[in-house]
């Protein structure tokens, strides 16, 4: 499947991302693509997680897209006695073009780290590559809908999809069902999103639903949590 087409932009805090013309919609938000990605699937995703894990963590991200969420769990994943498995989907891999275009040492708080973002844009599609004995990557392209996924497995989603009314159809009833069947019990959801028609296809699907403060610039997004 191949990406739109795509233009490079730079966010407020300095780091790229990218503009969909046909869409009319940005793979990050102009208020800053790296204080977004910390805030919502770092801080408010994966950091409780390895706070209560007691080995190993597995994160599934819906939407690869440029790999920064990816990148910047592998960052932290350098600091933790914990290692990552990372579970990543993307139905449209954009060109090495493309990823070369981005400003990689403005999003990288260790410059030494721009070794890893070539490496994992350059790992296998549906191969699972260890890049370093702390985090395992797993790229799957395709749609979610046609992904199979194991029962109770996932302990972290990073759900980072383009916005719902760009990409209705992952943002429904049955998505949400198919993710909770597929996240370990006590794990969470996080999303940038904080529109009512998403939380209320995460309650009908068994979540519980969190309100909590967004990045800048949003004044709220959506953390959920499948009971113990």
């Amino acid at each position: 499947m191949s990406a739109p087409k795509v233009e490079v932009r730079t966010t407020a805090d300095g780091s790229s991302t990218l503009y969909v013309p046909s869409l009319n919609e940005h793979y990050h938000s102009m208020h800053g693509a790296v204080q977004e990605a910390q805030h919502v699937y770092l801080q408010a995703g994966l950091e409780p997680v390895l706070t209560k894990s007691t080995g190993m963590v597995w994160v599934l991200e819906i939407g690869f897209g440029t790999g920064l969420n990816t990148l910047l769990t592998l960052q932290r994943s350098l600091t933790s006695t914990h290692p990552i498995f990372y579970d990543t989907i993307e139905k449209y891999p954009l060109p090495l073009s493309v990823i070369g275009q981005l400003e990689v040492e403005r999003y990288l708080l260790n410059p030494e780290l721009q070794d890893y973002h070539q490496q994992l844009h350059a790992a296998s599609w549906g191969t699972p590559v260890a890049l370093t004995p702390q985090f395992a990557l797993y790229k799957i392209a395709g749609a979610l809908q046609n992904t199979p996924l194991s029962e109770d497995t996932y302990h972290v989603i990073y759900f980072d999809a383009f916005a719902p009314e760009k990409q209705p159809e992952m943002w429904t009833d049955e998505v949400f069902a198919r993710l909770y069947e597929a996240t370990a019990p006590g794990g969470v959801l996080v999303s940038y999103c904080a529109k009512g028609s998403f939380r209320r296809s995460l309650k009908a699907a068994g979540w519980q639903i969190e309100k909590i403060a967004g990045p800048q610039g949003k004044r709220e997004m959506t953390r959920a949590r499948k009971p113990l």
